[in-house]
């Protein structure tokens, strides 16, 4: 018997806002701003989140602190339908800011920030 991933769970000063922001950012998970029930998803929010494929998710949870050092764990995304350093342009116009430009060619990749400064990966897409 193994483990499956539920959710990845992200400290955020405003739930909403990242919700917002990831939903534009990703394709496969989807921000419900309707749903508002328990207090989920809406301005001031303590949790907000998207939904994606199989179940899981990710969460945005309200902390009074804010970040402080490097993530130890962050997600690296591969662009579908665009090439790296669109995606790239992409993001930094969306809001974005690029952490360190480890790109060589069509080797390596760029490490971004999100609104509140966590780190993200974007790598050259997959082809074929």
């Amino acid at each position: 018997m193994a483990s499956r991933l539920a959710n990845l769970c992200f400290d955020a000063h405003d739930t909403y806002a990242q919700a917002v922001w990831w939903d534009a950012v990703l394709d496969d998970f989807a921000h419900d701003p309707s749903d508002t029930s328990e207090g989920w998803n809406h301005p001031g929010a303590q949790e907000s989140g998207l939904e994606g494929p199989d179940g899981r998710s990710w969460l945005f949870l309200a902390v009074p602190e804010g970040k402080a050092v490097k993530n130890r764990v962050h997600p690296c995304l591969r662009p579908t339908d665009r090439s790296r350093d669109e995606e790239v342009e992409r993001l930094l116009a969306h809001g974005a800011t690029l952490v360190a430009d480890l790109r060589d060619g069509e080797r390596g990749w760029a490490v971004l920030a999100d609104p509140e400064g966590n780190e993200l990966c974007v790598l050259s897409r997959l082809d074929g």
